[in-house]
């Protein structure tokens, strides 16, 4: 008897486990486009994170895996922003707000950046990543942070 109850024991235990897993990798960020980007203002306007990063950038990196997982910050941004990651150095055509954008580059290289990449992520003509910028809902800049956000640092600029 007293092993039939042990066994059921751990067989709850580790199903509340695999459970409360599977729980932390749902928190994901709903990250859309510059396209569904444009879609999504006119329909439902709200604030809007931007993501600049790089495939070489360790702290980029290290942000979408530490800090874009965070369940409270997942829910936050999904709740009150729009959210887009963009690779600044991305060769992609990009159509935003009736303009179409492009790498002047042919193939992706470090140090060649995208239009919107310059347009939007660029601090007097020279890069850091990341870089993260948070709009209203008219669009307009509200704060620019070039380095890396800890959990307590975006959710302090993110707080609602």
């Amino acid at each position: 008897m007293k092993k039939k109850a042990i066994i059921f024991l751990f067989f709850l235990l580790t199903l509340s486990m695999s459970r409360l897993r599977a729980q932390q990798k749902a928190a994901v960020v709903n990250w859309i486009t510059f396209e569904q980007l444009s879609d999504s203002l006119a329909i439902h306007p709200k604030k809007v994170l931007l993501f600049f990063h790089t495939d070489w950038c360790a702290y980029c990196r290290k942000m979408q895996r530490e800090v874009f997982t965070d369940p409270k910050i997942v829910t936050q941004l999904n709740t009150h922003y729009y959210a887009v990651r963009f690779d600044a150095e991305s060769t992609d055509t990009v159509s935003f707000d009736g303009a179409l954008y492009t790498n002047s580059a042919p193939q992706k290289k470090t140090g060649s950046y995208h239009k919107l990449a310059e347009l939007l992520a660029a601090r007097q003509g020279t890069f850091s990543f990341p870089t993260t910028i948070i709009l209203n809902a008219h669009f307009q800049v509200q704060t620019r942070s070039f380095e890396y956000l800890d959990r307590k640092k975006l959710a302090r600029v993110i707080e609602f």
